[in-house]
């Protein structure tokens, strides 16, 4: 089957489209036929090794063979989950990271959920608590996390302010629901938030930019509020916090991230998502909002697109034979 790999040398990284072995699956294992997977851009950073590691981390797809304890899948369903190799025509997915495909979605749009909403879901609602009639604060809502919180924030009724740079992105996401739109990448936004929560300040900050608007998104808390790192797309991994604020109004800081996490409290997440936001993604609350799809001999215009920032939601891989 085909596979694409990563190879990083001397700090440039070369993609590579590789024929490797269809892979057997193993206990509580499911082998899936992929349709469509996602594009992150953790995975498509440098730094990987010279021998390469297969990309791709979620994806959607047909149940082809069950490893041995699987139970509830039968070949032919429809699947999304996340899982390593997603660039590849056929991958293993662990039967603890499956989800069944809404029959409303479409094999592109159901590759843009596993990662990016899961990734969401520990956001705002595992850790970040948010409720309806609070206020969010996304930094850099044009991303697909950004668009993925937007979305699932207005389903838990929650009222969101967004920060982008691109005023036609913005003008793109308010028929979604975005309340109030700030064109900015600069830390200049704390007049703004504050006018619009009538001084109240925001309950939970999204911070998918990094360390430049950390101090500023801070500074927009309300009593209690709660404060995500989720990217650093401007290269900034330092901030100042200020202790008194922090010690004052009780603020919580978290991160975002599956890296450290136990095979355990990844599947708890999964059962979690599956209860409180799959109904919405099945019923039409939540439509992904796919930007562009790529065919699969497409991945360095893919990625290209993804560096330059001219998307505006997911990005997306299509598979040879995909239907």
């Amino acid at each position: 089957m085909q596979s694409y790999w990563m190879k990083t040398l001397n700090n440039e990284s070369t993609l590579e489209l590789r024929e490797v072995a269809q892979p057997e699956p193993g206990s509580q294992q499911l082998l899936v036929r992929l349709y469509a997977a996602g594009l992150n851009r953790g995975e498509l950073l440098t730094g990987l090794s010279a021998i390469g590691k297969a990309m791709g981390m979620e994806g959607a797809g047909e149940v082809l063979k069950s490893g041995a304890g699987v139970t509830g899948f039968q070949p032919g369903d429809r699947v999304m989950g996340r899982c390593t190799s997603a660039f590849s025509e056929y991958v293993l997915m662990d039967l603890h990271e499956v989800m069944r495909m809404p029959a409303a979605l479409s094999w592109e749009e159901a590759a843009s959920v596993p990662l990016t909403f899961m990734v969401v879901y520990d956001m705002l609602v595992e850790q970040g608590r948010l409720a309806a009639g609070e206020w969010m604060l996304v930094n850099g809502i044009s991303s697909g996390v950004g668009v993925a919180a937007l979305q699932t924030a207005k389903a838990l009724g929650a009222r969101v302010i967004g920060t982008s740079g691109s005023a036609e992105k913005l003008a793109r996401l308010r028929p979604l629901g975005l309340d109030v739109s700030l064109c900015t990448r600069a830390a200049d936004f704390h007049g703004p938030v504050m006018e619009a929560t009538s001084g109240k300040g925001v309950n939970l900050v999204v911070n998918a930019v990094g360390g430049s608007v950390f101090a500023e998104g801070l500074s927009c808390l309300a009593f209690e509020g709660r404060h995500a790192t989720v990217g650093y797309v401007d290269g900034s991994l330092t901030a100042e916090i200020d202790l008194e604020t922090l010690h004052m109004k009780r603020l919580h800081l978290f991160g975002v991230s599956n890296k450290l996490r136990t095979r355990e409290q990844r599947a708890s997440s999964v059962a979690g998502f599956i209860t409180d936001v799959l109904p919405a993604l099945a019923d039409g609350r939540i439509r992904p909002l796919v930007d562009k799809v790529f065919a699969f001999g497409e991945l360095a215009a893919a990625k290209a697109c993804m560096d330059a920032n001219q998307h505006l939601g997911k990005i997306v891989l299509a598979m040879p034979g995909g239907r």
